[in-house]
């Protein structure tokens, strides 16, 4: 059978692979579309074999937050270029991820990838784009007396969930703060909440700086602890959460809203805690 321009069209249309794999679909199809499609279907998984040494640095950042707020789920999808991330085929996929995820609440990636649903779209995907697709980390979160909150920047390249503990129903307005305050994570990139929490060995490290940077400039071993330690407050006020500057009214910490809050909602909300996944960072 001569597989004509508009049967290729035809096929591309119904697929949207390019010109040319369809093409070679329909003549190793002899000329049936119906095959030509499963047959592209297949190539997903050789696409995804030959991509494999490409690398996945764009995508998608999403977060869904269900439970009565009481769970949180953050994903990172990727593919080769920012274009195909703005794709509606790709955008599609990436909320079908977000999904399954909340519906079958896997531990791993490869848990989550054993949903037959999952795996035929991400192998029609393949065919149909050509680039290397790549769930690359998620996190669920649940907390029993508490609330999760998300926020995604535009752009969808960085997302961040932050968890409050002791939250009742009468803890009204949280959701305002704690957008503001997913939204401080976003943009100031704090290492941890509480300044206790803090690595040691990171502290020590920083520690040493300041000492060696102040006995360079000429200053006296015995006042060299002193120096460190007014630094290394300086260092926590910018790195740790409730110590930050908060970033709608630098005259009040993260910590002060919070406290605030607390007082006018008679309640004791604490942040736990917090994940902040920005595109191609190292996964964790």
């Amino acid at each position: 059978m001569e597989i004509t321009a508009s049967l290729v069209n035809e096929l591309r249309k119904k697929t949207g692979a390019g010109m040319m794999d369809c093409k070679k679909a329909l003549t190793e199809a002899g000329g049936d579309i119906e095959k030509a499609i499963e047959l592209l279907r297949k190539k997903g998984a050789s696409v995804a074999a030959k991509r494999a040494e490409k690398t996945a640095n764009e995508g998608l950042i999403l977060t869904k937050i269900i439970d009565n707020n009481k769970t949180g789920i953050i994903v990172e999808v990727n593919c080769e270029t920012d274009f195909v991330a703005k794709s509606a085929d790709f955008v599609e996929f990436a909320n079908e991820v977000l999904n399954t995820i909340a519906e079958k609440k896997p531990k791993t990636v490869s848990e989550l990838l054993q949903s037959d649903s999952l795996n035929n779209k991400l192998n029609d995907i393949l065919g149909k784009i050509g680039e290397k697709i790549e769930i690359s980390r998620f996190a669920l979160d649940s907390l029993e007396n508490g609330c999760i909150m998300g926020y995604v920047h535009p752009g969808a390249k960085l997302g961040v969930l932050v968890k409050f503990q002791n939250v009742n129903n009468s803890a009204e307005g949280l959701a305002s703060i704690g957008k503001d305050i997913a939204m401080q994570v976003a943009a100031m990139k704090p290492i941890c909440v509480y300044r206790e929490e803090v690595p040691k060995d990171l502290v020590e490290k920083e520690i040493e700086i300041y000492k060696e940077v102040a006995r360079k400039e000429g200053k006296p071993e015995q006042i060299l602890e002193k120096i460190a330690s007014g630094k290394l407050n300086k260092f926590y006020q910018e790195n740790c959460l409730f110590e930050q500057e908060f970033i709608k009214d630098n005259s009040k910490t993260v910590g002060d809203l919070i406290k605030e809050f607390n007082q006018n909602n008679k309640t004791s909300v604490k942040i736990q805690g917090f994940r902040r996944y920005h595109l191609g960072d190292e996964k964790k």
